[in-house]
């Protein structure tokens, strides 16, 4: 399964603020963002900062791996709703995976929830479901 970046690389690499953790990887189009601890006020900056990075390298989706957050507060809300509207901007889609209860009904109770996509973790988000082709337009009275 693809993992953030080891290192610091452009874009890519961990960052550390507070309580927080913050890593940031590739798999293909997909620019992975792993947050892990706490994230408030006080330690928001790195995420921040991982999700404001220039997406002109052949990124089509960011998803944020939450499932080593243990605590977020409204800041982090926010700048997860900032995110996704920045993201659809500019043309791409950002998704959360993996939220552990604590933080889903965060988003549960704000409504959030019915406004972001919402993986149940990380290796469902990189490899969603194949939807069945479906059938020609076979309107009636069309033969």
């Amino acid at each position: 399964m693809p993992r953030p970046a080891d290192g610091p690389s452009g874009a890519e690499g961990e960052q550390g603020s507070g309580g927080l953790r913050v890593a940031v990887g590739r798999d293909g189009p997909v620019r992975i963002v792993t947050v892990a601890g706490e994230l408030d006020h006080d330690s928001a900056d790195g995420l921040r900062a991982a999700l404001a990075a220039p997406a002109d390298d052949g990124t089509e989706r960011i998803v944020v791996d939450l499932a080593d957050l243990r605590f977020c507060d409204s800041t982090g809300l926010n700048i997860l709703l900032h995110a996704r509207l920045e993201a659809e901007a500019a043309g791409m889609r950002l998704e959360l995976a993996g939220l552990r209860p604590i933080v889903a009904r965060l988003f549960e109770v704000t409504g959030a929830d019915g406004v972001l996509r919402i993986h149940p973790d990380l290796t469902s988000a990189l490899n969603p479901p194949v939807r069945s082709s479906e059938k020609p337009d076979e309107t009636p009275g069309s033969a």
